[in-house]
C-alpha cells in the first residue's frame, strides 16, 4: 500500500477508507467524519472513473459508505456536503490481499493517491460482468485548475508570495473578486480617569466574526483588519462564570492580573453569565425563517447549508413549537404557513423544496416574515424572525434607514431578529451585523455545518431564549489607582455616559446561558500610555502623572462595574453594583485565556495597541488555560493562532512583501 500526502493542509472532512475481497469483486467502504473524528451523515460519496459517476451513495447516520462490486483500477471518491468543500480521494484497486486504509482530505479540492492492492474475485471466477467496469487511466494530477462546484481554487504549485498565499507551497486564490463589506473599527484609545471617569457600553453577544476570521484563516488567507471584531471573538467562549448575582438573571465576574503584553499594564476582566435553562425547559417557539433564495444564494455555502441547519433543528421542534418560512428573492412568499413543531415530514419536505433563483427585495420578505409572526405569537415563548442571507440586499430596498426603523418597530411588540450570514465573495456583513442589532437578536456567520450546528441546535438557548434585555456595562474607575484604561474591542457598542440611566436607549440581549466578557487594559499612575499612533504635543508638556480630581475620595477599589438590564417583556430597568479591588485576583481561571483571544486578535488586526504581543505567546497563555474544553473549541483556537503565525510568516517573507 502506498499513501501520498501534501505537505500541509487543513483537514476539514476526514474519509476513512477501506477495501474488503466480496464474492462478486472488491467492496469499498468508508467512514466520513469531522476533524474530530465525529460522524458526519447525509454526505454525497460518489465513486468516479474518469468523468464519469459510476455510483453513487449517502453517508448513513454513523457517516458510513459503502461500494459493491468494485472492480481492479483507479477511481475517484468524490465526497460534498452543504458547508464543506467538495473533497476528492483516489484510490487504485490492485490485485493483492486488500489492506484498510485513512486518509486525511485537505481544503481545497486537492487529490490524493493512494495505491490499494486488492485482487477482484470476480476476475479471477472469470465473471467480470458482474464487477463495476475498470475506469480509464486516472486525470492529471493537480496543478493547473482543479474545481469543485462553486468552489472553484486555481492552484498554482511552487509559486511564492502575493495575496491568499496557501501551502504545501502554492498559492489558494478565491475564483471571483470579492466585494464583502465590512464597517470600519477605529479601535478604542487609552483615557484617564481624571478627563473621562466612565467608560459606558451596550454587551455584545454576536460570535460572526470569529467564525468568518475561521472561514479566512482555513482558506489560507489572513482577514481583513474590519473583519476583527476582538470583542466578538472573546465571546465565542464560554466562561464558567457564577450565574446569580443580586437577584439578575445573570451574573457577574471580576478579575484583575497582569497584562500579557505589556508588563507595566495590568488586565481586568468583567465577565456575565446567564442563567442557564433547566434540561427540557425550553418555552414554546414559534419562529419564522426568512430566506434569501435569490441568484446569490446558490452555491453550497449558502442555502444548502442553510437547508440542511434547519432540518437539523426541525429534528429538535416539539408539538408546542411552531415553524413557518417565507422566502424572497424578487417577490416574496411563504414557503411554509406556520406550521405544528412534531409535523417533520412536511417541514422537512418544505425545506427540500427550496431552489435559489432570481434577484433579491429583503424589505418585502422582511414585513411579511413579521406578520406571519405576529399571527402566532405566543405569549411567554420565543417569538423570533430569523434571517438567514449573504446580505446582498440589491433590489427593493430603497432606503437602510426604514428597513430598520421597521425592525425597531417590530421589537417593541416582542418579535425579535436574529441574522445568520452566509457565504463567500459578497458577504455584506455590515448590513447583518446593523440589523440584528435594531432588531435585539444575534448575528452568527455558518462558515460551516457544525457552526449551524452549534447556533441553531447545541446552543438554541443562548441564540433565542432571551433572559435579559437591554443590558448596558458603566465602568467608574479610581483615578487614584487607575492612571488610564482602554476598553478592548466594543467599538460599534460604545454609549455616552448618559444613555446608561435612559431606559429608552437600545442595548443588547442575552441568551440564556450566555457569557459575555470585556476586558480593559490597565495602565498605573504615573505609567506612560501608548495613545494609538497619537503623535507628542508640541504645546503641551506630558504629565509625569494624571492631575488629580478636585475631591479625592480614599479608596482601595480599582473601579465599580455597573450593569442596568430589562426583563424580556419589561419597560424598567434594574441596576446591579460590584466593586472591584485594585489587588489581582487569586483565582483569576478566565482572564488568561480571554486575554490570549484579545492578543490573537489584535494581531490579526495588526493594532497599534499590540505592544508586545505575539502569536507565540498567544499559543502558550492559551495551552496554559485551556481548561477542561469539552467542545474542543479552545484546542481548535490554538491551531487557528498557529495557522495565523503561519500565513503572518508567508506575507512578511514573499517577494513581494519584500519589494514593498
Amino acid at each position: 500500500m502506498r499513501v501520498k500526502f501534501s505537505a500541509f493542509g487543513v483537514a476539514v472532512l476526514v474519509l476513512l477508507v477501506s477495501l474488503t475481497v466480496r464474492a462478486a469483486g472488491v467492496a469499498v467502504t468508508g467512514k466520513v467524519v469531522d476533524p474530530a473524528g465525529g460522524a458526519i451523515p447525509g454526505a454525497q460519496v460518489e465513486l468516479v472513473a474518469g468523468t464519469r459517476t459510476i455510483a453513487k451513495v449517502v453517508s448513513s447516520a454513523d457517516g458510513g459508505f459503502r461500494f459493491a462490486d468494485v472492480a481492479a483500477g483507479t477511481y475517484d471518491v468524490r465526497v460534498q456536503l452543504a458547508g464543506f468543500r467538495t473533497t476528492l480521494v483516489r484510490i487504485t484497486v490492485g490485485t493483492t490481499t486488500p489492506v484498510p486504509i485513512s486518509v486525511r482530505l485537505l481544503v481545497g479540492s486537492i487529490t490524493e493517491t493512494v495505491a490499494v492492492t486488492a485482487e477482484s474475485p470476480a476476475a479471477r471466477s472469470g465473471d467480470a460482468a458482474k464487477a463495476l467496469p475498470a475506469p480509464p487511466p486516472p486525470p492529471a494530477a493537480p496543478g493547473a485548475v482543479s474545481q469543485s462546484g462553486t468552489n472553484e481554487r486555481r492552484i498554482v504549485p511552487g509559486v511564492g508570495g502575493g495575496r491568499g498565499q496557501g501551502f504545501g507551497g502554492g498559492i489558494y486564490a478565491p475564483a471571483t473578486p470579492s466585494s464583502e463589506l465590512y464597517e470600519g473599527v477605529e479601535e478604542n484609545t487609552f483615557r484617564r480617569p481624571s478627563e473621562h471617569p466612565l467608560s459606558t457600553f451596550s454587551i455584545d453577544v454576536d460570535t460572526a466574526s470569529y467564525a468568518n476570521v475561521r472561514r479566512f484563516l482555513n482558506e489560507g488567507r489572513l482577514p481583513p483588519a474590519d473583519a476583527v471584531r476582538v470583542e466578538e471573538l472573546i465571546n465565542y467562549f464560554h466562561f464558567d462564570y457564577a450565574d446569580a448575582t443580586q437577584g439578575a438573571p445573570f451574573g457577574i465576574t471580576t478579575e484583575l492580573a497582569p497584562c500579557p503584553w505589556d508588563s507595566k499594564h495590568k488586565l481586568a476582566l468583567v465577565g456575565l453569565q446567564a442563567r442557564r435553562l433547566p434540561e427540557g425547559r425550553t418555552p414554546p417557539r414559534n419562529l419564522v425563517f426568512l430566506l434569501d433564495v435569490s441568484g446569490s444564494m446558490t452555491s453550497n455555502d449558502k442555502l444548502p447549508l442553510v437547508k440542511t441547519a434547519m432540518k437539523m433543528l426541525a429534528e429538535t421542534l416539539t408539538t408546542q413549537d411552531r415553524v413557518a418560512i417565507v422566502v424572497y428573492a424578487g417577490a416574496s412568499g411563504v414557503a411554509l404557513p406556520s406550521t405544528r413543531g412534531d409535523r417533520i415530514g412536511v417541514i422537512q419536505d418544505a425545506i427540500s423544496a427550496l431552489t435559489p433563483g432570481g434577484s433579491t427585495n429583503g424589505a418585502a420578505g422582511i414585513q411579511l416574515a413579521y406578520q406571519i409572526a405576529s399571527e402566532n405569537f405566543v405569549k411567554g415563548g420565543i417569538n423570533r424572525v430569523i434571517l438567514a442571507t449573504d446580505g446582498d440586499f440589491n433590489v427593493g430596498v430603497t432606503s437602510m434607514d426604514d428597513l430598520t426603523r421597521l425592525i425597531e418597530q417590530k421589537r417593541q411588540t416582542g418579535v425579535f431578529l436574529s441574522v445568520l450570514g452566509v457565504g463567500t465573495g459578497n458577504l455584506k456583513d455590515a448590513t447583518m451585523e446593523k440589523l440584528a442589532d435594531k432588531g435585539n437578536g444575534n448575528y452568527s456567520y455558518l462558515d460551516s455545518l457544525h457552526e449551524a450546528r452549534r447556533v441553531l441546535v447545541a446552543e438554541a438557548g443562548a441564540t433565542l431564549v432571551t433572559v435579559a434585555k437591554d443590558v448596558k456595562i458603566q465602568v467608574e474607575f479610581n483615578p487614584a489607582q487607575v492612571g488610564a484604561y482602554r476598553l478592548i474591542g466594543y467599538e460599534n457598542r460604545k454609549l455616552k455616559s448618559r444613555d446608561f440611566n435612559d431606559d429608552t436607549k437600545d442595548a443588547g440581549e442575552m441568551g440564556a446561558g450566555h457569557s459575555v466578557t470585556a476586558l480593559y487594559e490597565i495602565v498605573p499612575p504615573g505609567e506612560d500610555m501608548n495613545a494609538g499612533g497619537v503623535d507628542p504635543l508640541k504645546y503641551q508638556q506630558p504629565a509625569t502623572a494624571p492631575p488629580p480630581p478636585r475631591v479625592v475620595v480614599p479608596s482601595s477599589e480599582l473601579m465599580t462595574v455597573k450593569v442596568r438590564y430589562k426583563q424580556p417583556e419589561g419597560d424598567r430597568s434594574a441596576l446591579v453594583t460590584v466593586p472591584v479591588q485594585a489587588r489581582a485576583t487569586t483565582s483569576a481561571r478566565h482572564i488568561s485565556f480571554a486575554a490570549a483571544v484579545a492578543e490573537f486578535g489584535m494581531l490579526l488586526r495588526n493594532s497599534p495597541f499590540k505592544a508586545d504581543a505575539t502569536w507565540s505567546d498567544a499559543v502558550k497563555l492559551a495551552n496554559g488555560s485551556r481548561g477542561e474544553d469539552r467542545d474542543g473549541y479552545r484546542a481548535e483556537f490554538i491551531r487557528l493562532v498557529e495557522l495565523a503565525a503561519a500565513l503572518d510568516r508567508q506575507r512578511t517573507t514573499s517577494p513581494v512583501s519584500s519589494r514593498r
